[in-house]
């Protein structure tokens, strides 16, 4: 019977959980705030790891910021996450921001946006089909 997880994705978890600690531990720089690990890709040979990071911040450039400051400490982060997983090789990590978040958001107000202007459209009341639901 085959592993439905490779070594690869097994490592990406445990990397997931070792960056979420650190970050949420370690790093003291008011710049990042509140940031969320979403996701780690991993490469099949475990030597580079692309970390997708969510800030509960608006702004751009508090995002650019955040992402710049975790890059630039991603040798610290590498050096922590070493000692706390028992590994041959630590992953290379690079921090990318995940708008996926983000995009589900506003594809989900876009969907809301749109069905409430074709029942209005039609004459109907948006919160009509609610009580009909209910």
């Amino acid at each position: 019977m085959a592993k439905e997880f490779g070594r690869a994705d097994r490592v990406a978890q445990q990397i997931q959980r070792e960056i979420a600690v650190i970050l949420q531990r370690e790093v003291k720089d008011p710049r990042v705030g509140m940031v969320t690990v979403s996701d780690v890709e991993l490469t099949r040979d475990l030597q580079h790891a692309k970390i997708f990071v969510t800030f509960f911040l608006n702004e751009v450039d508090d995002i650019e910021a955040g992402v710049k400051v975790l890059n630039d400490a991603s040798g610290y982060i590498r050096i922590l996450m070493g000692k706390a997983m028992k590994l041959r090789v630590v992953p290379e990590i690079r921090f990318v921001y995940d708008k996926t978040l983000v995009e589900g958001m506003r594809i989900s107000n876009l969907v809301t946006n749109t069905v409430r202007d074709d029942q209005l459209r039609r004459g109907e009341s948006p919160d009509q089909n609610e009580e009909d639901r209910d």
